[in-house]
């Protein structure tokens, strides 16, 4: 379907006529409401499939055939021919359909193989143990996005400025509300986005809703987008996004309140947002308090992003170096490993901080013969990258089913090796004061000791990724091979306090025995 034809978009003659209160202006709104009668993608059902309903409609096609033998054009009944035939055959399959119910079984079995090939780019509801973590982890505080949280009451305030985010998204493009809407439109049934929802939550929702619904989301992340890469944005719209930026941050990233990135996609190519622009800037400081500079991001065109959670979560995570498993990884569901801070500076095993954002960036090298160093990124620990850390661990979960997989990258399960290989690390306050003194944990304003504590132990159940799974297995190795230099170590380790004291006293008896030894000789 072509678009209807272009307007050019003017800006409103007064203050007056432009009212964020009311939605789009009059003309726009209008539009809306026809493009989602229009462009509605409800597939045609019939009513009914049984026989006798067939035969009513062959006695109303051969009527309408006679009726218009005569008058109606030859174009006409060859279409009006051809309709009623496709019905017809529809019904009767129907009816085969229903009267064999192994096809009803083979028809779910299709349908759920299809389910599980769309798995990496699905618009996912929260795992139960993500779901048990609490509201802050799970439900948007100020913007639904997309139709899981589109409902909620305490949202609905944000609806009108979806409407103006609209309104200067038009704008910027230069193009028309029927450009505009058509793409959105466009996407939509190209990559059947109704379909990467949930079922239940679906049958409530009728395309006349759904389709607008995706264009003023989109909408609005596309100008919150504009306003974080450092484009020309409306100052109102500027300032509620500076205001709300927090709250903003928290809701976009949550699992449950997306939209296909494909939908977001077909507006940015009418906006010229310098993508990578964004990504950069979103990621500054995000989990880390120190940044020298922000970090350039270099976008990898073959990446896919089923939405904006998986966007960002994609280049927050990176890309490993060169990963070779560790042999013995395959057995480590079998192995318990439990190793605190306080427990690897037992084993003479160092942690460091490494100077960079990815997360998946992690390893245990050794050091001279006695001692090794575990290696990770840092983190700045307050609720708004608690939050972040979940959904993206989220994300894993409900995309890849099991991380050891052949096919399984690294980077597929690196958030939750990451958050895993910190609950492994931290079980007292101890170990937290512990991974601050080592610059792992970050910031004086985030976390205390022990929210810290109860969030990393809260985790505990999040399932077991390769890139920790590589660690445990060296950990385990570093303990068998070296037993007995461990214990010494671990000695001097506990006691050295002790230890220099009695060096000390014993220092001091040395000195006196050394004087009494001297004066005798000098007798």
């Amino acid at each position: 379907m072509e678009p209807a034809a272009a307007r050019t978009f003017e800006e409103p003659a007064n203050d007056e006529v432009w009212d964020p209160a009311a939605g789009l202006p009059v003309e726009y709104a209008s539009s809306i409401d026809i493009f989602a009668g229009m462009w509605s993608l409800q597939p045609y059902v019939p009513s009914s499939s049984t026989r006798g309903q067939q035969q009513q409609q062959l006695v109303e096609y051969n009527y309408y055939a006679a009726a218009t033998q005569h008058d109606g054009p030859i174009v006409e009944q060859a279409a009006a021919q051809e309709s009623l035939e496709v019905d017809l055959l529809h019904d009767m399959e129907m009816e085969i359909y229903n009267n064999n119910p192994i096809l009803v079984f083979q028809e779910k079995a299709r349908k759920f193989k299809d389910d599980i090939g769309m798995m990496k780019m699905k618009i996912h509801r929260y795992p139960p143990s993500i779901q048990d973590l609490g509201d802050w982890y799970t439900v948007p505080r100020i913007v639904a996005i997309g139709p899981y949280h589109h409902r909620r009451q305490e949202l609905r305030h944000t609806e009108n400025v979806k409407h103006v985010a609209a309104y200067h998204c038009i704008k910027t493009s230069g193009r028309s509300v029927q450009d505009m809407y058509y793409a959105v439109v466009s996407a939509v049934a190209e990559i059947d986005a109704r379909r990467l929802y949930r079922e239940d939550v679906m049958e409530g929702i009728v395309d006349a809703d759904f389709l607008p619904m995706m264009f003023f989301d989109a909408c609005f992340l596309v100008m919150y987008m504009i306003k974080m890469s450092g484009m020309d944005c409306n100052a109102t719209l500027y300032d509620f996004f500076e205001f709300s930026a927090n709250e903003i941050d928290h809701d976009i990233m949550l699992l449950e309140n997306q939209i296909p990135w494909p939908v977001v996609d077909a507006l940015l190519k009418y906006t010229s947002v310098p993508l990578a622009k964004f990504v950069a800037n979103w990621k500054d400081g995000r989990l880390q308090d120190w940044v020298d500079e922000v970090p350039s991001v270099v976008l990898d065109d073959s990446y896919e992003p089923p939405h904006l959670l998986g966007l960002l979560r994609f280049y927050i995570v990176g890309r490993t170096r060169s990963r070779t498993e560790v042999p013995g990884i395959g057995k480590m569901k079998s192995i318990q490993v439990s190793v605190s801070a306080m427990e690897l500076a037992e084993m003479g095993i160092n942690i460091r901080a490494k100077k960079t954002t990815e997360l998946a960036d992690m390893g245990l090298t050794k050091k001279r013969i006695l001692f090794a160093e575990l290696s990770m990124a840092p983190l700045s620990l307050n609720d708004l990258n608690a939050s972040l850390l979940v959904n993206m661990a989220a994300l894993e979960l409900c995309t890849t089913p099991n991380f050891f997989y052949d096919e399984a990258e690294f980077e597929d399960s690196a958030v939750c090796s990451y958050l895993l290989l910190l609950c492994m690390l931290v079980n007292r306050k101890e170990d937290v004061h512990h991974l601050r003194t080592k610059g792992i944990l970050q910031g004086g304003a985030g976390l205390t000791n022990t929210n810290a504590l109860h969030f990393f132990t809260s985790l505990q159940s999040l399932r077991l990724g390769r890139c920790c799974g590589n660690i445990m297995v060296q950990i385990e190795s570093y303990r068998i091979k070296r037993p007995m230099r461990i214990k010494v170590y671990a000695f001097v380790y506990n006691n050295w306090k002790t230890i220099l004291k009695v060096l000390s006293v014993i220092g001091v008896f040395a000195s006196i025995l050394s004087a009494i030894h001297s004066l005798k000789g000098a007798h």
